[in-house]
C-alpha cells in the first residue's frame, strides 16, 4: 500500500513539472523571461529621479515647477557669484555655504526608503564650477549629529564637492535652527574663510548674517523641509 502511495506521488509530481515546462513554453519569450528572471534590484537614485514622489508628492507639489523655480533662483544668482570669484584676491579663501534638504539635494521630492537622495542639478553645477576655482564648499544643516556620516556619504556619492559639513549634535537641538546656523557660518569664518554666498530654501538658512549674499531657493510658503 505504502509502495502504491509513492508511486502516485511520484507520477504527480512529474506531472506537474511537465506541465510547469508546457506553460513555460507557450509563455510569450519576454514574460518566460520574466518568470525566470530574479528579483528585481534596488531603484538607483538616477532611476527614482525620473519618477519623484515623496512628502511633495504628497502636498502637491509640481517636481517640474519646483526644478523651474530652483533654475530661476539659480541662474539669477551665479553671475554674480562667478563675478565674485573672478575677483577674489591673492590669498583670500572663498567659501559657499549650503544648506542640504530641498536646497542641495531633492529630499522631499523622493520616497524616504531612496538612498543616495539626488542632487538637485543646478545647485551641484554650481558647486562643482566654485570647486574647481578654489572655493571651499561647507554645508550647514539640522540634521542631527547621528546621520552625519550617511548624509556625507549621500552628499559626495552624488557628486557634490565636500569641505566640511556640520550637523546638530546633543547641544545644538535646544538652539533655534536660525541661531545655529548662524554660529556655523561665524565658525566658518573664523576658519579664516569668507563666504561669498549663501544658499538655503528657508529664511531660518539665510538670516544672521555672516555671508555677502544669500540665495533663496523655493520652500512654498514652508511646505518644503
Amino acid at each position: 500500500m505504502l509502495s502504491t502511495r509513492r508511486t502516485r506521488t511520484t507520477r504527480t509530481a512529474a506531472a506537474g513539472a511537465a506541465v510547469a515546462a508546457a506553460v513555460l513554453t507557450l509563455l510569450p519569450a519576454t514574460a518566460a523571461e520574466a518568470a525566470q528572471a530574479p528579483a528585481p534590484a534596488a531603484v538607483t537614485a538616477s532611476a527614482s529621479a525620473s519618477a519623484p514622489g515623496g512628502n511633495a508628492a504628497i502636498l502637491g507639489i509640481d517636481y517640474a515647477t519646483w526644478q523651474r523655480d530652483v533654475a530661476t533662483a539659480i541662474d539669477a544668482a551665479r553671475p554674480a557669484i562667478e563675478r565674485r570669484i573672478a575677483a577674489s584676491p591673492a590669498g583670500e579663501k572663498p567659501a559657499i555655504v549650503l544648506d542640504i534638504d530641498n536646497s542641495s539635494l531633492e529630499t522631499d521630492f523622493h520616497w524616504f526608503w531612496t538612498f543616495p537622495t539626488p542632487a538637485i542639478s543646478k545647485v551641484r553645477e554650481l558647486t562643482r564650477y566654485a570647486d574647481e576655482r578654489g572655493v571651499a564648499i561647507f554645508f550647514v544643516t539640522a540634521r542631527p549629529g547621528i546621520i552625519y556620516s550617511l548624509t556625507e556619504h549621500n552628499l559626495r556619492s552624488v557628486g557634490y564637492p565636500v569641505s566640511g559639513l556640520y550637523v546638530r549634535d546633543l547641544p545644538d537641538l535646544f538652539d533655534e535652527v536660525s541661531a545655529y546656523k548662524t554660529g556655523k557660518r561665524a565658525e566658518i569664518e573664523a576658519r579664516g574663510y569668507t563666504i561669498i554666498a549663501n544658499i538655503g530654501n528657508k529664511q531660518s538658512d539665510l538670516v544672521g548674517g555672516h555671508a555677502e549674499l544669500t540665495v533663496k531657493l523655493p520652500d512654498y510658503g514652508g511646505k518644503l523641509s
